[in-house]
């Protein structure tokens, strides 16, 4: 007899880590494009997920650690670059809970990740000897596209298999 309330954490977990693993193998497999100041991290997309399912939060939070080990910045983006993620991924779902529009929930993710890669920028003023601004833009602008495609991929999914579960 299986226990349906384990059966279901079980599935949860594996969902988790299934995103995870998606986050890191996209961001390493585009490894040239996913780290510096003129960065177009496609695995953001997954950013997307968190209006749905608050598991996702850490989720894309261990797959950005784990992306990050082979970050050009090292152990810096591993722990400021992971801790960013979570920030904006847990604002997403706090902002976006209580609103019915699946657009408008996945809107709000795309600008409070686009708006959020002031840390990323930052990480690369301090490491790296940057400028801010104009590598807040670039990254920005990376983080605005990828965001994007992902909130039109999720909106679709979501009208043929439901995200929430």
């Amino acid at each position: 007899m299986v226990d349906t309330q384990s059966h279901e954490k079980l599935i949860a977990v594996i969902k988790g880590a299934l995103v995870a693993a998606l986050y890191a193998a996209v961001t390493l497999g585009l490894a040239p494009l996913s780290f510096g100041a003129i960065q177009f991290r496609l695995s953001e997309v997954f950013n997307n997920l968190v209006v749905f399912n608050k598991r996702y939060i850490w989720a894309l939070t261990i797959g950005c650690a784990i992306a990050n080990l082979w970050s050009p910045m090292g152990i810096v983006d591993v722990i400021f670059g992971s801790l960013g993620t979570l920030v904006m991924t847990g604002l997403s779902y706090l902002l976006s809970k209580h609103v019915k529009s699946v657009p408008l929930k996945l809107l709000i993710t795309v600008i409070i990740c686009t708006v959020m890669t002031w840390s990323v920028a930052l990480e690369l003023y301090y490491v790296s000897k940057l400028p801010f601004w104009p590598t807040y833009f670039t990254v920005a602008i990376g983080e605005f596209g990828s965001m994007l495609i992902g909130s039109i991929l999720m909106w679709i999914l979501s009208k043929r298999i439901d995200l929430t579960r």
